[in-house]
């Protein structure tokens, strides 16, 4: 039997993922392979992705299922971007320990806008026929009783329970409510109103994404598969990238924020985020590990910023090791118009978001990781009466955080 995975033309698919499901790679069932799925399909696959719109940024985490999607746009199929705002007013309570905030239809709406207009150096939003954006308000919200009732009687609470994250919060007694219980069933119904051929997700999602196969079986349907990316780690190469965390890259980020960080990724997850933040051969990456740190980022950057951003970035990274910031051209600006003068230092390492607070920006300098042009600034009781002493200079944080300070 022929394995199609082995096929140089189906690299794509297969590189950088977790699992696919169900996943027979020599199997002849289009049902049980998903190249042959798609090598033997009459019409273009449709791939769903579901996003709950429950927050406002996306960081390089998020980017690599969205860059999977994109892989199957570019291989011919429909890419189906999935906007929960029905489903967000309950929340994923996949990985929770306690129930989620429900949020309101003006807050998804605001979300969701964010959302795509993050996604647009990512997705192909213009071939025709590539790319759908679906609301799953458009079914959810008309599901009746006797709709609800039979989608509930598709599964039992022993099955629901076994989900991860209910069964810690059964055992420890922290509520679990019904409407929970509904999250799951929503999802996978969005499959059924969706007619998906591939649903994508983190790892994370399996419980989710078998749901789906399961009710489209219920309703008469060809079951989707499964698709499931790994989790990427963040900046300490570590702990998996979160914003709570602070490991993260926005994709939001100037150049040389995301740049500055980009190359400093250990060494113990670069590859990995080659392999699923890039197109490029990792056959033929650079053996040298700096080398490698400044093509990764040279190369994420431009992905998001355009190739002439990147390498400005890169010039003003250099400039500013070097410890000439003066030079660094590339640096986001941070008006000094949006200070009250006389100000304390700290106080002006928060309000530029160089730091989170006021208490935060006395620690970092403190902890001498403050410099203002190159010079270490490491008196917490630092003030200014005017603003002149600033204007024009780069403020910097440790390695990764700057600001150019202008009227």
């Amino acid at each position: 039997m022929t394995d199609l995975s082995t096929d140089s033309s189906f690299q794509w698919l297969y590189r950088g993922i977790s699992e696919i499901f169900p996943d027979q790679r020599e199997s002849q069932n289009a049902d049980e392979n998903l190249a042959r799925r798609l090598a033997e399909s009459d019409r273009p696959l449709r791939i769903k992705f579901g996003i709950d719109p429950t927050g406002t940024d996306i960081h390089l985490g998020h980017s690599t299922v969205y860059r999977k999607l994109r892989a199957f746009q570019d291989a011919g199929h429909t890419a189906i971007l999935l906007i929960g705002d029905f489903t967000a007013r309950i929340g994923d309570p996949t990985g929770k320990s306690d129930v989620r905030k429900q949020l309101t239809e003006a807050e998804v709406a605001q979300n969701a806008q964010t959302y795509l207009d993050q996604l647009r150096p990512i997705l192909d939003f213009d071939t025709p026929g590539r790319l759908e954006i679906r609301y799953n308000s458009e079914w959810l919200s008309k599901l009746d009783l006797a709709k609800i009732l039979e989608l509930l009687g598709t599964m039992t609470v022993g099955q629901m329970l076994a989900k991860e994250g209910f069964a810690e919060r059964y055992e420890k007694e922290t509520p679990i409510y019904l409407h929970e219980f509904l999250y799951p069933l929503m999802q996978g119904y969005d499959s059924v109103a969706l007619e998906a051929d591939v649903e994508l997700g983190g790892t994370d999602q399996k419980f989710n994404l078998a749901v789906g196969r399961d009710l489209q079986r219920h309703f008469g349907q060809r079951p989707q598969f499964g698709l499931l990316m790994p989790i990427l780690p963040g900046t300490d190469g570590v702990q998996k990238m979160s914003k709570s965390l602070n490991n993260y890259v926005a994709l939001r980020e100037d150049p040389l924020s995301m740049y500055s960080k980009l190359e400093k990724i250990p060494d113990s997850a670069i590859l990995q985020y080659f392999e699923l933040l890039t197109s490029l051969p990792l056959d033929s990456l650079p053996e040298n590990p700096r080398d490698r740190q400044k093509l990764l980022a040279l190369e994420v950057v431009s992905q998001y910023h355009g190739k002439e951003a990147a390498l400005e970035a890169q010039k003003a990274a250099l400039n500013l090791v070097q410890g000439d910031a003066t030079k660094a051209e590339a640096v986001p600006e941070f008006s000094l118009a949006e200070i009250q003068f006389p100000a304390k230092l700290a106080y002006i390492l928060g309000a530029s978001g160089l730091c989170k607070s006021s208490s935060d920006g006395r620690r970092q300098i403190q902890g001498g990781a403050v410099r203002l042009d190159g010079d270490r600034l490491d008196n917490p009781d630092t003030s200014f009466d005017t603003p002149d002493a600033l204007t024009g200079k780069v403020l910097q944080v440790g390695k990764n955080r700057f600001a150019r300070l202008v009227p």
